[in-house]
């Protein structure tokens, strides 16, 4: 491990990492390294089988916490090895979605209803992708036995991926600097599709995905993507795939929804046919789609799920019906 290296990647950056998250950071990189000789691999080798081998080791321990997994994320960055980095990333993202949900039927239901929906449930941070789907099956059968069918739904929505609509609070000063909705999508999209040139320019990630031409001219040609587009009354708004090259290079049909699927709550399940994830927990990510747009128009919307890839489809779209002062304010100036 290059020990000297490391604290300087993690002391030199925008926000640099307190001294007292180092040395816990580098001992933990140090730990998983010694993991690694028994695969015959080391930290700029591993893969993903080793990290989650790793991370069942840390969740039995009641170690697995999120500093130690972005310890060997930022490691994994340092050296250059996506892999470690992107199958750490896999471990904790959207982590938070089943907290947050059992909050959300809290809120609902109320909190006797939403603790009995998971008893004896328990989803731990670092769960390997391939464990993840089961827990989501279990979560979603108990919601259906106890709680009415809006009310899920509700609460789903609710979740919204985890993610806080303070996160996008700069969206309703940019509506408002807009002189309409459509002037304001304009402006998101050109936004958007900067975002993803300056990835594939700069050979960085976005998020978890690369970037190439074929993606960017792929997103370009479809409005409804990334950033959603108006249609009449409506936002229709499609996922842009969670790994868009793979997507595009990809001709069986199963795989190609596999690469489309964002949630790592589910998106094991397309490939095995003896699990079923109700695409209606796509209501998770229906939220997440719709809170920036109740941000920006500072109120509630409702979403509909169109098209899902867990119920067949080759991509999710989903659509937010828009207030109709909003869009007289396009039609009728």
């Amino acid at each position: 491990m290059d020990k000297e290296g490391y604290r300087k990647y993690l002391t030199d950056r925008e926000q640099p990492v307190p001294e007292e998250k180092i040395g816990p950071a580098i001992a933990m990189v140090e730990r998983f390294g010694e993991s690694l000789k028994e695969s015959k691999r080391n930290l700029q080798t591993a893969t993903s089988l080793e990290v989650n081998k790793f991370s069942k080791m840390l969740i039995e321990e009641g170690v697995n916490t999120y500093d130690n997994y972005v310890a060997l994320s930022r490691y994994g960055y340092f050296v250059k090895n996506m892999n470690l980095y992107l199958a750490v990333l896999e471990l904790i993202d959207g982590a938070e979605v089943m907290q947050v949900l059992r909050e959300r039927l809290g809120e609902t239901v109320g909190e006797s209803k939403g603790d009995k929906v998971f008893e004896g449930i328990e989803a731990p941070l670092g769960l390997p992708s391939a464990e993840k789907p089961k827990i989501t099956k279990a979560v979603l059968d108990q919601m259906k036995a106890l709680v009415d069918p809006e009310d899920c739904k509700m609460a789903l929505v609710g979740t919204a991926h985890g993610i806080p609509k303070e996160w996008y609070k700069q969206e309703r000063e940019k509506f408002l600097a807009a002189k309409d909705i459509d002037e304001y999508i304009a402006k998101k999209r050109e936004n958007a599709i900067a975002e993803l040139e300056k990835h594939r320019d700069d050979g960085t990630l976005f998020f978890n995905q690369e970037i190439t031409d074929d993606v960017v001219e792929y997103v370009k040609s479809r409005p409804d993507m990334l950033s959603g587009m108006r249609d009449g009354d409506k936002i229709v708004h499609t996922k842009i795939p969670y790994l868009t090259r793979h997507y595009l290079d990809e001709t069986d049909e199963k795989r190609k929804r596999y690469y489309a699927c964002h949630c790592a709550w589910a998106r094991e399940t397309i490939l095995d046919d003896e699990m079923v994830v109700p695409s209606s927990f796509c209501y998770c990510s229906g939220g997440f789609t719709k809170q920036p747009w109740e941000v920006a128009l500072d109120q509630s919307l409702e979403v509909m799920m169109v098209k899902s890839v867990l119920k067949g489809d080759m991509e999710c779209t989903f659509t937010i019906p828009l207030p109709k002062e909003v869009v007289d304010k396009v039609e009728h100036s």
